[in-house]
């Protein structure tokens, strides 16, 4: 053929015209279909196969499909317990021959798992080889490892070839396979199972073999017996791999309704011994592997999210008779208890367990209590001794019916003999053995009175018998030596003695309650060959340590910069000093960052932190990095779920949320809202809102509150108002308030505070400056509201050296009467030029200790005594000397009891003269 040219023209195939009957050339081989309908009738065969063929165990025996398989294809190749062992290569290859032609790459990792110990409780399969480890490492290729059944494993084939369960055809109809296994103990308790089906998913726990036959045997004895009085013989699972259930709920929830969940914990030790203290981890939780626990523990190092952690090894040792031994290092100043229960709730050293009690029951998916998955198991193992009773009755009746013949023979042995001698073939001599008639006294001396009658009563009284086919074979296949006396004799020895077993199987047939003894005697033999001593713990809820008792309650010192780093440390770091002093350093800030929040909280307390965006983020006081007083701190987007853009606006410190306890909100333009502190008790990791802002306002304060509580709001330009909390109606949490104070142009709320009739209100300026003034106890009245500042205010120099006496004040002027919400209330101090504007107010006592904290960091702890009493309309004294450029940010109050009255504290400066 010659070679085509760029320039020779490509001439296309003809096209066949379509065939008639249909444009497109199709005739009736294509027929349209609804799509919906077609994908729900594909998609529900998917989801039934892979119930019923693939990811659910039967009820019956425990085991899923594939497991099933591989089992019978080993007992099919002789590898019984006895037996040695072959290669997995081979058990995988005849299993995909015989049974499950789905490839080696589902079937190995299946056999493997069963003969891993710390995943089966009672392993089905003895490996020689490398199958793994529990500490992660994987198992070696098919063509090295080798296996066979294990003891256990041949217990639940017992019995196969005895027509016990039901067989089916292979997928190419070549070999018979079971549905089921006779199963002689309860596999899907004692070895549990775990599955992911279509729509619904399976797991159930292992539990200890002894523990499950004795609870069994209870419900024999009694099968009204309730779960409660089951739980007394099985108390709840019991892992291979050991650790300790924390709280029995959770079990009790699993096994009355098939499904609940349980706390799974490592076992581990502290180790005070030598120079740092250790903790020794024993057990690991059951699906977890000891390199993945040990990895995840050394990322939570690394994170920070765990501290006080130096180092972790793995000392474990199979050999040494410790499969599992991870040391973990702790520093010298780490608490062990702290650290371990930090561990259980960061790392996989606890972990939750699912109770998902699905399985099979006749085909369908169900989910049972832990009383029916038992009943279930104990009908099949009646049903298995009934069809195996059944199956060896038959085999009896056969084969003294066969004896039975041999024995007439031997009674009529000459006339026997003179047959056979006379018959032309082994087959004629059948049918004129067939018919020789044997008297009735003949046939009863030859099987003896008792086997006489019980003969009779099956065939009926009759005078003369004759051979059946069965024993006319039996008798031209007698052998001349079996014709003598002795052989005579042991033909009706085992006569007899078949004729004992047909009476036993009879016996046992007759009742249900005999098949349950038999059940319940295979039960007490498992229970005592194959049971061993429980491995998993369990442990009331009320022993369970929580991670709030290993802390210390008492006060720290919380705060958090203007960029948003946070830290705590005790309060009593910091000592006590007298009015005037110069403070310590509350923190080193980094450049062009201050302490913006500040405040005092008890370590077991909840931290509801409200954003500028309104969102409210929840944080335990302990949580909070605890630093030195001098560090800066930790990114609280480290602590928080923040979004870049959120920024902490306050923080408001919870112990308890109460029912008549509300929170109080002020914003900076002079909005008020009141809402359940309830409402507040369950965000979400990534905050929930807390307040609806407008665009522009920000939210200033919160406080706790509750009814028959006084408000008092306080300005930028010294103005305060006091009114009562009830006039503020509660809301809900996505609302924007109402108006609390009428602001004037320029000005802006610093501050809210609760009133404490007993107390004062602190009110601190930006220049070092304050007062203290009473609220009033007996200034409760309403009065009426005016838009004029009480008092007229006098002209002040701008900037004097020294504080001035203040002349005495007023009883108007004393005290801050109450209005009505949003009026614009009263004068409270004078923010000239010399205190500045106002920062912030609190409501303090006699006995109180406030924390002064400025710009720059600096931090003056100054007993409230030592602050003068002066009127509302004043400029007040001085409550911190300020280094030059330095302004105070904010304050905060110390309670009585938590002062540490032993630091030493400076001398109180003079006064200064006017």
């Amino acid at each position: 053929m010659p070679a085509l040219s760029d320039e020779t023209p490509v001439t296309p195939p003809p096209v066949e015209p379509p065939a008639e009957g249909n444009a497109n050339g199709s005739g009736d081989r294509f027929e349209p279909l609804n799509i919906a309908e077609e994908l729900k009738d594909s998609y529900l065969t998917y989801a039934m196969s892979v119930i019923v063929s693939r990811a659910l165990p039967d009820v019956r025996d425990g085991l899923k499909p594939s497991q099933r398989r591989i089992l019978v294809a080993m007992n099919d190749l002789g590898l019984g317990p006895a037996s040695s062992t072959s290669k997995c290569a081979g058990i995988v290859g005849e299993t995909m021959k015989r049974y499950h032609p789905h490839g080696d790459m589902s079937i190995y990792p299946t056999l493997v798992r069963m003969a891993q110990d710390w995943v089966m409780r009672h392993r089905l399969i003895h490996g020689q080889g490398n199958f793994g480890s529990v500490a992660g490492l994987p198992q070696a290729q098919m063509r090295y490892t080798e296996a066979r059944l294990s003891q256990i494993a041949a217990e639940m084939l017992n019995d196969l070839d005895k027509e016990t369960v039901d067989f089916i055809d292979n997928y190419d109809g070549k070999y018979r396979e079971p549905l089921v296994l006779p199963c002689k103990f309860p596999n899907l308790l004692v070895n549990g199972c775990d599955g992911i089906a279509v729509g619904m998913a399976t797991e159930i726990p292992p539990h200890n073999l002894r523990e499950v036959c004795d609870a069994l045997i209870v419900l024999i004895d009694n099968p009204d017996s309730t779960i409660e009085e089951l739980m007394q013989k099985l108390p709840g699972p019991d892992f291979p791999t050991g650790g300790m259930i924390y709280g029995r709920q959770g079990i009790y929830e699993g096994y009355m309704t098939g499904r609940g969940k349980i706390i799974l914990r490592a076992r581990a030790r502290i180790d005070e011994e030598g120079r740092t203290n250790q903790i020794i981890i024993t057990e690991v939780p059951y699906q977890t592997t000891r390199n993945a626990l040990a990895e995840k523990i050394g990322e939570l190092v690394r994170d920070e999210r765990i501290k006080g952690i130096s180092a972790i090894r793995d000392e474990s040792s199979a050999r040494n008779g410790e499969p599992v031994r991870l040391v973990v290092d702790l520093k010298r100043d780490a608490d062990p208890n702290l650290v371990l229960n930090q561990l259980y709730e960061y790392s996989p050293l606890q972990r939750t367990v699912s109770i998902i009690l699905l399985a099979l029951v006749d085909g369908r998916p169900r989910t049972l209590t832990l009383k029916q998955m038992m009943e279930e198991f104990l009908r099949h193992r009646v049903q298995v001794i009934r069809r195996r009773t059944e199956y060896l009755l038959r085999e009896a009746k056969r084969r003294g019916h066969v004896l039975e013949g041999q024995l007439i023979a031997i009674s009529s042995l000459d006339e026997v003999i003179n047959i056979c001698r006379h018959a032309p073939s082994r087959a004629e001599a059948k049918e004129r053995l067939q018919k020789m008639e044997v008297a009735s006294a003949v046939l009863e001396r030859a099987l003896g009175s008792e086997a006489f009658v019980a003969l009779q009563r099956e065939l009926g009284t009759l005078a003369t018998y004759r051979m059946t086919e069965a024993q006319a074979d039996a008798v031209v296949r007698l052998q001349l030596g079996q014709l003598a006396a002795l052989e005579r004799d042991e033909i009706l020895k085992e006569y007899g003695e078949l004729r004992q077993r047909i009476i036993s199987y009879e016996t046992l047939l007759s009742s249900e309650r005999n098949i349950l003894d038999v059940v319940r005697a295979d039960l007490v033999e498992m229970r005592d060959k194959f049971g061993d001593e429980r491995r998993t713990e369990i442990l009331d809820a009320g022993g369970e340590i929580n991670v709030e008792d290993l802390i210390a309650e008492e006060d720290n010192v919380v705060t958090i910069s203007h960029q948003g780093y946070i830290k705590r440390l005790p309060v009593k770091t910091y000592r006590t000093q007298h009015r005037g002093g110069k403070g310590v350093s509350g923190g080193n800030t980094r450049e062009d960052d201050f302490i913006e929040h500040f405040f005092i909280a008890s370590t077991h307390a909840y931290l509801l932190c409200f954003t500028t965006r309104g969102q409210v983020y929840w944080l335990k006081v302990y949580e909070i990095p605890q630093a030195s007083r001098t560090s800066a701190g930790r990114a609280i987007a480290n602590v928080l779920s923040l979004r870049p853009e959120e920024k902490i606006t306050s923080v408001v410190p919870v112990r308890h949320f109460e029912a008549d306890k509300y929170l109080m909100m002020a914003t900076k333009r002079g909005r008020v809202k009141k809402t359940a502190l309830e409402e507040y008790s369950r965000p979400r990791a990534g905050g929930i809102i807390g307040i609806n802002l407008e665009d522009g306002d920000t939210l200033i304060d919160v406080a706790l509150t509750q009814p028959g509580d006084e408000i008092v709001l306080s300005s930028r330009n010294g103005m305060a108002i006091r009114f009562s909390e009830s006039d503020a109606r509660a809301m809900g949490r996505a609302t924007q308030g109402v108006w609390g104070i009428d602001l004037r142009e320029g000005d802006e709320l610093v501050g809210m505070v609760v009133v404490d009739p007993e107390a004062f209100l602190l009110t601190v300026c930006e220049n070092g400056y304050g007062k203290r003034t009473p609220f009033g106890a007996n200034a409760v009245e309403d009065e009426p509201e005016t838009d004029a500042e009480e008092g007229a205010e006098p002209e002040l120099p701008a900037e004097p050296v020294a504080e001035c006496e203040e002349p005495p004040a007023p009883r108007s002027a004393m005290r801050y009467r109450r209005q009505k919400r949003g009026g614009k209330g009263v004068r409270d101090i004078r923010t000239t030029e010399r205190n500045g504007p106002v920062i912030g107010v609190a409501a303090v006592r006699e006995t109180d200790d406030i924390m002064l904290i400025t710009v720059q960091g600096m931090v003056n702890r100054t007993h409230v005594r030592e602050i003068r009493i002066v009127g509302r309309n004043t400029q007040g004294v001085r409550v911190m000397n300020l280094n030059e450029g330095d302004k105070l940010t904010s304050v905060a109050k110390v309670a009585k009891e938590d002062v540490d009255e032993t630091a030493p504290a400076t001398q109180p400066p003079p006064e200064p003269t006017a």
